[in-house]
């Protein structure tokens, strides 16, 4: 399985970007696929989750009403967009496939068996 990411940039705050996440590989008809982040001398920390047959959605308190996550089952991507951004939502954002899929544990990055390589979002003041 191969994730790769894409979308990320310089943006100013209060500005808007779209994350997306494409894999390829073995398919999976149930799994969790995620977005996570990790700052500058910071642990990875979670964003938001998909689980791909229902479409259940989670997110961080952090990123809750500003961030929406979905997915494309056709064409095998998940995507973040991100709105009203922060200097502190900067970081490496990366996406992850949760294999085998467990929606308790969908905040845990230990949970996740693939990752993708990240893309930064910098966030300006």
């Amino acid at each position: 399985v191969q994730l790769q990411a894409s979308g990320g940039g310089l943006v100013q705050a209060g500005g808007s970007l779209r994350l997306s996440c494409a894999a390829s590989g073995r398919t999976f008809s149930s799994r969790v696929m995620g977005w996570f982040r990790q700052a500058p001398g910071k642990e990875r920390e979670f964003v938001a989750a998909i689980a791909w047959s229902g479409g259940n959605t989670k997110y961080a308190d952090s990123v809750e009403g500003r961030f929406t996550i979905s997915r494309d089952r056709a064409a095998n991507t998940v995507d973040l967009h991100v709105n009203t951004l922060k200097p502190e939502d900067t970081g490496v954002y990366y996406c992850g496939l949760q294999d085998p899929a467990n929606w308790g544990s969908a905040e845990n990055p230990s949970w996740y068996s693939y990752w993708g390589q990240g893309t930064l979002v910098t966030v300006s003041s």
